[in-house]
């Protein structure tokens, strides 16, 4: 069944003036309009194409890609103001998407604004619109992160401890600045790993792969580094974060614990202006 808000494969089921008619199921036959066709597609396809209401209210189809998908969170731009209605977004397609004004936060919003928005189906009319009220939409239901997961991060804003961000599209979490190698901007998509699932629900999360399978990681790396490099490297203690993380791509803190892990196993020297290969010529022992 055809879902409005989200990407659907929708078979052609005829050719006509005005594009392709597609099979909506219950919703009946969507148009895709005809400057919107695929070159090759042809009766009788499955079309990859996204369903919204167009300026008339219409169901219709496109092949455009949209920046975010209905119950998905974005960071879009605000291309114009109506007063007493709201504002207008730029979401990737030929239409714009409405903020409401009910759903703006207190404060003026100006055209060439960046606001982190939840996008969200209108239950009254089934049409596409945006929230700015994120709190209102993060999941409620308690979080089931495993230590070290994977997961998928939006950055909403810093705070004195480090940056908010939504994990997931569903939940709150927190990268802290004691864990970080450099600032990171709003509206920025990163990878980042669970550090901790609190009692009470929130996510303390970092940018490096969490406990032994993080140092593991990151002592391969440093190994690999240090034999390419002719077996020294001038990183020491007072390397900067981002020199650091420039050449191995992992904070300072986690290539301190590395080298150290690589110390006690013999498997590197750590000098006054480096590191270089142990004795064991950086092979693990047993």
């Amino acid at each position: 069944m055809a879902i409005i808000g989200k990407r659907n494969q929708l078979l052609v089921l005829k050719s006509a003036p005005p594009g392709y008619y597609l099979d909506g199921g219950p919703l009946g036959e969507l148009l895709l309009p005809g400057a919107l066709i695929p070159p090759a597609a042809q009766v009788g396809d499955v079309l990859d194409v996204f369903l919204y209401r167009d300026s008339e209210d219409r169901l219709v189809t496109t092949t455009e890609t949209p920046h975010a998908q209905v119950g998905e969170f974005a960071y879009l731009r605000v291309v114009s103001v109506a007063p007493r209605i709201g504002v207008f977004l730029d979401w990737g397609l030929s239409k714009d998407l409405l903020l409401p004004i009910r759903e703006l936060k207190e404060g003026g919003v100006q055209r060439g604004d960046w606001l982190i928005v939840y996008v969200m189906l209108d239950t009254k009319t089934d049409r596409i619109m945006a929230s700015a009220r994120i709190n209102r939409h993060l999941s409620t239901t308690p979080p089931v992160y495993g230590e070290g997961q994977s997961v998928d991060l939006l950055i909403t804003g810093e705070t004195p401890l480090g940056y908010n961000a939504i994990v997931n599209n569903a939940h709150r979490g927190l990268l802290y600045h004691s864990d970080l190698s450099g600032p990171l901007g709003v509206g920025q998509k990163v990878e980042g790993f669970v550090s901790t699932v609190r009692e009470d629900g929130k996510i303390d999360l970092r940018l490096d792969r969490a406990g032994y399978q993080r140092i593991a990681s990151n002592t391969d790396k440093i190994i690999d580094a240090l034999t390419a490099a002719g077996g020294r490297l001038p990183f020491h203690d007072d390397s900067s974060p981002e020199e650091i993380r420039a050449a191995f791509g992992m904070s300072k803190k986690a290539f301190k614990q590395a080298i150290g892990s690589l110390f006690k196993d013999r498997r590197i020297i750590i000098a006054k202006h480096g590191i270089r290969l142990g004795e064991s010529g950086g092979k693990s022992g047993d």
